[in-house]
């Protein structure tokens, strides 16, 4: 088994096994376009991307541009999302940002990190995902999956995701960004869960020679 003796060893491999495990990377929240998956990820904090994919096609039809979810009632907006979590925010941010992007971006989504945060709801890690999956802008979103697998994996000691974000950025080619971060949820949800796998269980695990937790990131 090879001795990985630097943090650039094992990114190195962990790039190259995760893009022959998962050549494709489709992108989990249905969408139909940058608006679309602006609200759907708005939406998943705290929620699967399956509910929300449950989720979507009734909310999309009271209104599938900003121009008419603006004219939805937040109430109504509240009732559709309440199985995702956290409706009454939601619905707020939903409504405000649909509003904002009428009146200021001519009902379109910008492309731009510092516009995109400065919508209700959106924090760094939503624009992060808008920008790399609906505008092809590199990215890497850090959600539970990639933080906790970027510390088993001894890819950074950074506590915090910003931290954690930048060690990844400059661990991996900017190119990889986008399909890596998607990768590494995929993987992190199909084989090294916090409940599945300890340090010891999965391949990328084994093969790294992670030490066990105790309390599993």
């Amino acid at each position: 088994m090879p001795s990985f003796k630097t943090r650039a060893d094992r990114a190195a491999y962990i790039d190259r096994r995760l893009a022959e495990l998962y050549p494709d990377t489709p992108t989990p929240l249905a969408h139909a376009d940058a608006y679309t998956l602006l609200v759907a990820v708005v939406l998943s904090a705290r929620c699967t991307d399956k509910k929300v994919n449950e989720i979507t096609p009734a909310l999309l039809a009271l209104g599938a541009t900003p121009a008419e979810m603006a004219r939805v009632p937040v109430a109504e907006i509240q009732r559709i999302i309440r199985p995702c979590g956290l409706s009454p925010q939601k619905a707020r941010a939903i409504s405000g940002l649909s509003l904002i992007l009428v009146e200021k971006h001519g009902g379109c989504v910008p492309r731009s990190f510092e516009e995109l945060e400065a919508l209700p709801g959106v924090g760094h890690k939503t624009a992060s995902v808008v920008m790399s999956q609906a505008f092809g802008v590199p990215a890497m979103p850090v959600d539970t999956h990639i933080y906790r697998l970027a510390h088993r994996w001894r890819l950074t000691t950074g506590r915090s995701v910003e931290s954690t974000e930048r060690d990844l950025k400059a661990l991996f080619p900017r190119e990889h960004w986008n399909q890596l971060h998607l990768r590494m949820i995929f993987y992190g949800r199909a084989h090294c869960s916090a409940r599945s796998c300890d340090g010891t269980v999965c391949e990328i695990c084994r093969f790294l020679s992670c030490k066990p937790r105790r309390r599993p990131l």
